[in-house]
Protein backbone atom coordinates (compact mmCIF):
# COMPACT_ATOMS: atom_id res chain seq x y z
CA UNK A 1 0.00 0.00 0.00
CA UNK A 2 1.05 3.21 0.67
CA UNK A 3 3.52 4.70 3.18
CA UNK A 4 3.00 7.58 5.42
CA UNK A 5 5.09 9.95 2.84
CA UNK A 6 3.31 9.06 -0.18
CA UNK A 7 0.24 10.12 1.46
CA UNK A 8 1.33 13.11 2.40
CA UNK A 9 2.26 14.18 -1.24
CA UNK A 10 -1.04 13.27 -2.59
CA UNK A 11 -2.87 15.35 -0.14
CA UNK A 12 -0.82 18.17 -0.43
CA UNK A 13 -1.52 17.86 -4.13
CA UNK A 14 -5.28 17.37 -3.95
CA UNK A 15 -4.39 20.35 -1.23
CA UNK A 16 -3.32 22.84 -3.97
CA UNK A 17 -5.15 21.87 -6.84
CA UNK A 18 -8.80 22.48 -5.10
CA UNK A 19 -7.20 25.30 -3.56
CA UNK A 20 -5.81 26.94 -6.31
CA UNK A 21 -7.89 30.22 -6.83
CA UNK A 22 -7.16 31.17 -3.12
CA UNK A 23 -3.58 30.70 -2.66
CA UNK A 24 -2.52 33.50 -4.32
CA UNK A 25 -4.60 35.48 -1.57
CA UNK A 26 -3.45 33.14 1.11
CA UNK A 27 0.00 34.31 -0.20
CA UNK A 28 -0.02 38.03 0.02
CA UNK A 29 -2.11 37.40 3.64
CA UNK A 30 0.60 35.28 5.01
CA UNK A 31 3.21 38.03 3.78
CA UNK A 32 0.88 40.78 5.73
CA UNK A 33 0.81 39.06 8.94
CA UNK A 34 4.69 38.38 8.41
CA UNK A 35 5.89 41.69 7.85
CA UNK A 36 3.40 43.23 10.62
CA UNK A 37 5.25 40.65 13.01
CA UNK A 38 8.52 41.90 11.90
CA UNK A 39 7.76 45.00 12.47
CA UNK A 40 6.09 44.76 16.30
CA UNK A 41 9.54 42.88 16.95
CA UNK A 42 11.37 45.65 15.96
CA UNK A 43 9.43 48.19 17.45
CA UNK A 44 9.83 46.39 21.01
CA UNK A 45 13.28 45.90 20.91
CA UNK A 46 13.55 49.58 20.23
CA UNK A 47 11.28 50.25 23.22
CA UNK A 48 13.16 47.85 25.80
CA UNK A 49 16.59 49.40 24.21
CA UNK A 50 14.52 53.43 25.03
CA UNK A 51 14.12 51.84 28.51
CA UNK A 52 17.76 50.44 29.30
CA UNK A 53 19.32 53.68 28.12
CA UNK A 54 20.48 55.15 31.43
CA UNK A 55 18.51 59.11 31.80
CA UNK A 56 20.41 62.05 31.90
CA UNK A 57 20.97 62.66 35.97
CA UNK A 58 18.10 64.96 37.56
CA UNK A 59 19.48 67.59 39.61
CA UNK A 60 17.05 69.04 42.51
CA UNK A 61 17.63 72.12 43.89
CA UNK A 62 17.53 72.65 47.58
CA UNK A 63 18.90 73.80 50.62
CA UNK A 64 21.30 72.76 52.75
CA UNK A 65 20.36 72.60 56.60
CA UNK A 66 23.43 72.87 59.20
CA UNK A 67 23.92 69.40 61.16
CA UNK A 68 21.32 69.68 64.68
CA UNK A 69 23.12 69.93 67.91
CA UNK A 70 23.78 66.59 69.74
CA UNK A 71 21.60 65.68 72.73
CA UNK A 72 18.74 68.30 71.48
CA UNK A 73 16.36 66.03 70.30
CA UNK A 74 16.53 67.63 66.55
CA UNK A 75 16.79 65.30 63.79
CA UNK A 76 16.38 68.01 60.46
CA UNK A 77 13.08 70.65 60.65
CA UNK A 78 10.52 68.32 61.64
CA UNK A 79 9.26 67.84 65.27
CA UNK A 80 9.49 64.35 67.11
CA UNK A 81 5.89 63.13 67.29
CA UNK A 82 3.60 64.00 69.94
CA UNK A 83 5.37 67.61 69.97
CA UNK A 84 4.16 71.13 68.20
CA UNK A 85 7.14 72.97 66.45
CA UNK A 86 8.64 75.72 67.56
Amino acid sequence: MFGLSELAVILIVVIAVLAAKKLPELTRSAGKSARILKAEARAMKEQDRAEEAPAAPRIIQGETLPPSAPGSGRTGDTPPEGRPAG
